[in-house]
């Protein structure tokens, strides 16, 4: 389907102020957005309440307006603008909730605007938990045993009908906002205020919890023809429990069964073909029993997200660039792949390699807050590593965190009790995969750690358990006697000179490198190219590793 040309003027709502659970990926998205219509012959006019952004640019759109985000200010932009459609997907839930609130006013009718990228029921089934509950009982989908409150007295007596432990799940919020577990009944009266509070319709979802199921993520695109790719599917290494914006996330997923993949998949793909009428990308999270492999759909969101922007960067698939040109009519096969140029848009990324994201928490800057993680994120940032393993991806993160780690593990530092330390990990925090590292090096089983925690999948800790067989050989020997094979197996692993140097206790960085540098042991450069190099890449990005 060729592009609406009737499309001449664009506006973009933009995600305003970046707060904590609403970062700055959005920006990420909604450049790549204004850039993507602009080659297209658009006139791009872009609203976002916040100047400290790459998208208020005065070179990334024709007009942009630094205005708060209200139904007031959308009004006084297409007064003075002749606009014929608005784009809310790149602004996260504030830009659906503003683009909502502007249809039920009749404001996009008033002034002959119409929505691309998504549209309104698409957004009331996505984002109202009820309707999506619904939606999903009716699509054949499996959710979690639960029921929608709308008021104090309804969400307690509710409660009390499901048993606990409970999740609270406000609807049309961001980020977790105003989410919570609810382990007892001592807590109930809480959560549901805050939940009640934080939802702009009063709605909340009284959820039975699936406590130690596995949690799973899939970005999709679907354009005008019904066609649906998957570019990413990611795992958290943290069971359910954690919001996915403050779990270390894993792309392409690492435990999941084939048979429970292609379910995963055919699932979301059915649930996004059934969502509404529009072109557009959107992500759904799944949880699975670890036992049987039952899933159930937790929620679909239809827009680009916080883990769009990670995808893109772990693909090489530009999502939001192709999701805006989608907005316009064309279909993906009619679209150019942007990395290699010759082959269409139409086509899954296949990775050759390993991303992990590590979120960034500041708890020191905010004396007092809860530094326990749950359903509300709370990650200011985050880093994204790339390795040839699991093992090599996760250091390098680690290694990126400034938070004083070379790696996986802080050295030098006096480290807890076996018994302390099986006790302080069965609390989600900021520093638990630390704290898991310094039980396996205290001889915990992986076992034990994976009851301890809930849920976290073997395969993860068996990794990690590498890392500190590695770190046992490490300290048998000075710089001198370092086996040349030794030392590149700890490189591979991901290893940094300062790391294996303190693991020692011998040498400083600049003699390791130079020891290394002798031996041949250097850093190659792989792309990332999307397809593994099954086509040619012309617009390549690499990463170093020190595969042989």
């Amino acid at each position: 389907m060729p592009k609406d040309t009737s499309i001449t003027s664009v506006l973009i709502i933009g995600s305003g102020p970046i707060i904590i659970g609403q970062a700055c990926e959005f920006d990420y998205s909604g450049t790549q957005a204004a850039r993507s219509l602009r080659e297209e012959g658009v006139h791009v006019i872009l609203i976002n309440s916040n100047p400290a952004t790459i998208m208020t640019d005065p070179m990334m759109a024709d007009k942009v307006y630094l205005l708060p985000l209200t139904v007031e200010s959308i009004e006084q932009i297409l007064e003075e603008n002749k606009i014929d459609a608005v784009l809310p997907t790149m602004g996260g839930q504030t830009a659906l909730n503003l683009a909502k609130e502007a249809e039920d006013l009749g404001i996009w009718e008033r002034y002959g605007v119409r929505l691309i990228g998504v549209d309104i029921k698409a957004i009331d089934k996505a984002e109202d938990r009820e309707k999506f509950r619904q939606w999903m009982i009716e699509l054949g989908v499996p959710v979690a045993t639960a029921k929608t409150a709308n008021s104090f007295l309804e969400g307690k007596e509710f409660a009390q009908q499901l048993g606990f432990p409970l999740v609270i799940r406000p609807s049309f919020t961001l980020g977790g906002t105003g989410g919570g577990f609810v382990h007892d009944k001592d807590d109930l009266d809480e959560a549901l205020n805050r939940g009640l509070q934080a939802s702009p319709i009063h709605e909340v979802l009284v959820e039975k919890a699936v406590l130690g199921w596995k949690e799973f993520e899939l970005e999709l695109l679907r354009d005008a023809n019904n066609n649906v790719v998957i570019i990413c599917t990611v795992e958290n290494f943290d069971p359910m429990g954690v919001h996915t914006g403050d779990s270390i996330t894993v792309a392409p997923a690492m435990t999941l069964s084939d048979t429970a993949f292609q379910l995963m998949r055919n699932t979301a793909i059915r649930m996004m073909r059934d969502l509404g009428n529009f072109a557009g990308g959107c992500n759904v999270q799944f949880a699975l029993n670890p036992d049987t492999e039952e899933i159930i759909a937790i929620e679909i969101n239809p827009r680009v997200s916080r883990s769009s922007a990670l995808a893109s960067k772990a693909t090489g698939y530009p999502i939001a660039k192709i999701a805006a040109k989608l907005s316009l009519g064309y279909s993906l096969d009619e679209l150019k792949n942007q990395i290699t140029k010759t082959t269409s848009a139409y086509f899954e990324p296949v990775q050759d390699y390993v991303i992990v994201k590590i979120p960034r928490w500041n708890f020191d800057k905010f004396k007092g807050a809860n530094d326990t993680l749950g359903l509300q994120m709370k990650s200011v940032g985050e880093v994204m590593a790339i390795g040839r393993s699991f093992t090599e991806a996760v250091q390098k993160a680690c290694q990126s965190l400034e938070n004083n780690a070379v790696g996986l593990g802080y050295y030098g530092k006096s480290l807890m009790h076996a018994e302390e330390l099986l006790e302080y990990i069965k609390t989600p925090k900021w520093d638990r995969i630390f704290r898991i590292k310094d039980a396996l090096m205290a001889g915990i089983s992986v076992g034990t750690i994976s009851k301890a925690t809930n849920g976290i999948d073997r395969w993860f800790l068996y990794q990690i358990q590498k890392i500190c067989n590695m770190e046992r050989e490490l300290a048998k020997h000075k710089l001198e006697s370092l086996p040349v094979e030794l030392l590149r197996e700890a490189k591979m692993l991901g290893f940094s000179d300062e790391q294996i140097c303190r693991i020692m206790n011998d040498g400083n960085e600049d003699a390791l490198y130079e020891k290394r540098k002798a031996a041949g042991i250097t850093r190659v450069f792989k792309m990332v190219d999307t397809c593994s190099a099954e086509f040619e890449a012309k617009t390549p990005y690499f990463y170093s590793t020190f595969e042989k």
